[in-house]
């Protein structure tokens, strides 16, 4: 089986759109979270994951948009948050809200979570990925740290697609994987979209302008 892996989208139109139209041919599509956050189209990407029934788990930013309070966040953060809740109607902000924290996919040989099995929110980044974190699933799919890697362990494979819409691993790409559960292979991959473009979108918005600019450091 082929997987085909998204996470961290925030609200990149123009990245989702890239990877979609990138995506080799897989079995099934998953995505670990934060769909909407910073970026410009928050509707238009949850339209496309809920058209495409891409099961999702909830991130924080998804959680901090559907409750409309973001303990914690950001100036930029909280200001990505602000303009999700005014252009998101009552139906997607409802769906956000109804994500599972944690999800299993292919009749169980997956599981989908979007910081860490036991806490949602805590940034589970490359250091920390060791077999413990698995529980009998072949593969344990996390995002939040936007920071793409994978491990392969007797137990299984631990994997963190990167950042479909805002990178932070110092490569602007859009990032995402495609894994093979049967011959147990990961494959990371990046593609290239118009930053200028989302860059130009955030400074025709009240979004603080880094939130663009940024992008083009992949930070």
């Amino acid at each position: 089986m082929r997987l085909g892996v998204i996470s961290d989208v925030h609200g990149n139109l123009p990245a989702l759109e890239a990877v979609l139209d990138g995506m080799p041919t897989v079995d099934a599509l998953v995505c670990a979270g934060d769909v909407v956050g910073y970026n410009p189209w928050p509707a238009e990407c949850v339209d496309t994951v809920r058209e495409r029934g891409i099961p999702s788990v909830q991130g924080n930013h998804d959680r901090a948009v559907a409750s409309g309070r973001a303990p914690g966040f950001n100036g930029m953060a909280q200001a990505g948050v602000d303009y999700a809740r005014e252009q998101l109607d009552a139906d997607a902000l409802d769906w956000l809200d109804a994500l599972p924290t944690e999800r299993h996919v292919a009749n169980g040989r997956v599981k989908v979570v979007h910081g860490h099995p036991d806490d949602p929110d805590h940034y589970t980044y490359p250091r920390e990925f060791a077999p413990d974190l698995l529980d009998g699933e072949e593969l344990l799919i996390m995002g939040h740290t936007h920071v793409q890697h994978h491990a392969v362990f007797d137990e299984g494979i631990v994997l963190n697609p990167g950042s479909v819409g805002q990178p932070r691993d110092r490569d602007p790409d859009a990032a995402y994987a495609v894994v093979d559960l049967d011959d147990r292979t990961v494959d990371e991959r990046r593609v290239s979209y118009d930053i200028d473009a989302v860059v130009d979108a955030v400074a025709d918005t009240d979004l603080p302008p880094e939130i663009g600019e940024r992008l083009r450091d992949g930070r």
